[in-house]
Formats: structure tokens, sequence, C-alpha cells
């Protein structure tokens, strides 16, 4: 395992592993996903996810998670555009998978897991159009 910068939750081999499932999700979802792990601000958490959230270059577009593990907090915020095929149900379900693993120390395993569920359910489906 390697090791880990101060501060840091995870190993240059997980931070490798995230970036390509994150990009893999993006490919597949064609939408954007964002990652910040830390203590939240100001005191309301969904507040500051949101505002981060707010602050991405495409928000109508993309999907924020949150995970701040000292106080065992996980927010996910959605855009608009994203919310069209991705309901309040699957990212609750996309969350409690994230808790799990995150409960048996594995917080990159639960992110990519989480970032995977979320981009398989935000995907459009497929349309199929009769030739004319």
């Amino acid at each position: 395992m390697a090791p880990v910068a101060a501060g840091d939750p995870f190993t240059s081999e997980e931070r490798y592993d995230l970036d390509a499932t994150i990009r893999k999700a993006e490919r597949s979802s064609r939408v954007e996903f964002s990652v910040f792990v830390g203590a939240a601000q100001g005191g309301d958490p969904r507040a500051f996810a949101t505002s981060l959230h707010n602050s991405l270059v495409a928000p109508a577009r993309s999907i924020l998670i949150m995970v701040d593990p000292t106080a065992r907090l996980v927010e996910v915020v959605t855009g608009g555009w994203v919310r069209r095929t991705l309901r309040d149900q699957q990212v609750e379900q996309a969350v409690a998978a994230m808790q799990g693993q995150f409960a048996e120390g594995d917080l990159a395993g639960g992110l990519k897991r989480g970032i995977t569920m979320l981009a398989e359910q935000a995907r459009a489906p497929e349309t199929l159009h009769a030739a004319d």
C-alpha cells in the first residue's frame, strides 16, 4: 500500500482508481462528477455541499458527492438536467451502499461504488427510432 500524505485520505493508487472511476462514469452517463472529502464549512453540511455544487462549471449536468468522514456524513447534490433521469430513491440507494463500505473503513471503495451506481442510474435511456 502506498503512503498517504498528511491530510489526504487516499493512497496514490486509490486516487488513481477514483479518477478512473469518475472518467468512466462521466463517459457512460454524460454527467460530470465531483467529489469533496473533508469537513463541511459553515455548520450546515447540505448548504455547504450545495454551494460547492453551484460553483462547478456545469452544475445542471453535475453530481457532487461530499463526504465528511469525521462527522460520518454524506451529501449528494444533483443538477436539474441530472434529475430528469436520476431519482431521489436511486441517490438514497447509492448513499446507503457508500455508507456500508465507509463503515467497513473503505472510503475509496465506497466512493467508487457510489459513483458507479449513480452513473448507471443517471444514464439517459437509449431510444430507438424507426426508419422513415
